[in-house]
């Protein structure tokens, strides 16, 4: 599996901004689909996921109500689309894929493709 992120850039606080994901290679039939950020300095932490078979979604509570995670299966996309951002939403977004299993996980080491990259950057 071959992940590309795209479509960060500079936004204004308040602002909105969509990030994609595109798979490509196997399938992303049966798994999940997440996004996570790093922050400068910080870890690299879940943001959101979706499974792909049945749409099922989670997000960390800091992003509830702000984004939305989404898939298109006829392009083997996945959408963060972002909204009231804030300069704390400041990263680097990364797609990754991993196995599905009964609830999503939000640890690094449960997803196993990960893509490059594009950072956000949210302005005061």
């Amino acid at each position: 599996v071959q992940l590309q992120a795209f479509g960060g850039g500079l936004v204004q606080a308040g602002g909105s901004l969509r990030v994609s994901c595109t798979a490509s290679g196997r399938s992303p039939s049966n798994r999940v689909m997440a996004w996570f950020v790093q922050a400068p300095g910080k870890e690299r932490e879940f943001v959101a996921a979706i499974s792909w078979h049945d749409d099922v979604t989670d997000y960390r509570d800091s992003v509830k109500g702000r984004f939305t995670v989404s898939r298109d299966r006829g392009e083997n996309t996945v959408d963060l689309q972002m909204s009231s951002l804030t300069p704390d939403d400041t990263a680097v977004y990364y797609c990754a894929s991993g196995k599905l299993y009964d609830n999503i996980k939000h640890s690094q080491g449960d997803y196993d493709y990960w893509g490059q990259g594009t950072l956000v950057t949210v302005s005061s």
